[in-house]
């Protein structure tokens, strides 16, 4: 990790049980600062903090961002905040929309509120690609968005609107990172809700076929988590004033089909399993609330907060293959 990151510092990860946050939690940790984590279990896993037991420096704090004596207690003391936890899933957001919004609007607001009252230094969140909508422009660029297709596209822009009302009144220097569907180790592949790249491997290695919503033609700029980590520590680390108070795009800058993406898995897992090539893919209907076509300008980043991913898709599947060959078999 580069010597400018942020050291010897302390540092609230909200959802650090979670695929991203327990990433998170490592890489703060490698460079010796201080890690607390606040967790509901709700989506995160234990295992994922497991190795993280015996580290003196890491803290698990057990509670809910809904309830804001948690999160009270969470940022006591706390230079930094990366704020990752949420209900994600555009899905279970339309089929549970009360309950995203619970979770992604009123628990962010508690964590800004807590934050600001125990004058934290910084706050970098979770912001979402989703926030684009119904907008055609391709590369998707910060300033140019449409109106979201679901209810879970509706919190992560109110996140948006919310952290700049409190960047601008209250005096709170906040980051958002729009993630573009992230993936690599630790993403669960199991559940109703499991993200396309885990699920597929899992159905691959079990030699099942697995179903692509529509023909395959929509595409998705998909980021590998190593460059998430990145843009995070970046966020933390950054003394330009000019980058506070914004949101970036976090993804690698290509986007690749559904079905090119299928290639891709089926490709690395027949080096382990040569049976894995032969396995036919089923089309089923388009979902509800998906935008066709992802892709984003990350020039912004780039240039405000130095952003230099390391990973296309190519590398993150191989590396997110191979950890799956290791941990789910």
């Amino acid at each position: 990790m580069s010597s400018n990151f942020v050291k010897n510092k302390k540092i609230l990860v909200t959802g650090g049980a979670g695929f991203i946050g327990s990433n998170l939690c490592d890489a703060l940790l490698a460079l010796e600062n201080e890690v607390v984590c606040l967790d509901n279990f709700a989506t995160g896993k234990r295992e994922n903090l497991e190795h993280l037991k015996e580290n003196q420096k890491f803290t698990l704090i057990e509670g809910d961002i809904r309830n804001l004596e948690d999160c009270q207690r969470a940022v006591e003391g706390v230079d930094f905040v990366l704020h990752q936890a949420a209900l994600g899933s555009v899905p279970r957001s339309i089929k549970d929309p009360i309950t995203s919004n619970d979770v992604n609007v009123s628990g962010f607001l508690n964590m800004l509120v807590a934050s600001r009252d125990a004058g934290v230094k910084r706050f970098v969140y979770a912001a979402s690609s989703s926030t684009y909508g119904d907008s055609k422009s391709l590369p998707k660029v910060e300033d140019k968005i449409g109106k979201p297709l679901s209810p879970y596209a509706v919190t992560k822009y109110v996140n948006e609107l919310y952290a700049d009302v409190f960047g601008k009144t209250y005096g709170l220097p906040t980051i958002g990172l729009r993630y573009f569907n992230v993936f690599g180790r630790r993403q669960d592949p199991n559940g109703a809700y499991a993200a396309v790249i885990p699920k597929f491997v899992s159905q691959f290695m079990n030699l099942e076929s697995p179903t692509i919503n529509g023909d395959g033609e929509y595409s998705r700029d998909f980021t590998y988590i190593d460059n998430v980590v990145q843009m995070n520590l970046r966020a933390l680390s950054t003394e330009n004033e000019a980058a506070l108070n914004q949101v970036y795009n976090v993804a690698f800058g290509q986007r690749a089909t559904l079905n090119e993406l299928v290639i891709s898995l089926k490709n690395n897992l027949a080096e382990k399993n040569s049976e894995i090539a032969n396995i036919e893919v089923i089309h089923g209907p388009n979902r509800v609330g998906d935008i066709p076509h992802s892709l984003a300008s990350i020039d912004k980043a780039k240039e405000l907060l130095g952003y230099d991913p390391q990973f296309s898709l190519q590398d993150g599947l191989k590396e997110a293959v191979h950890w799956y060959w290791e941990n789910l078999k």
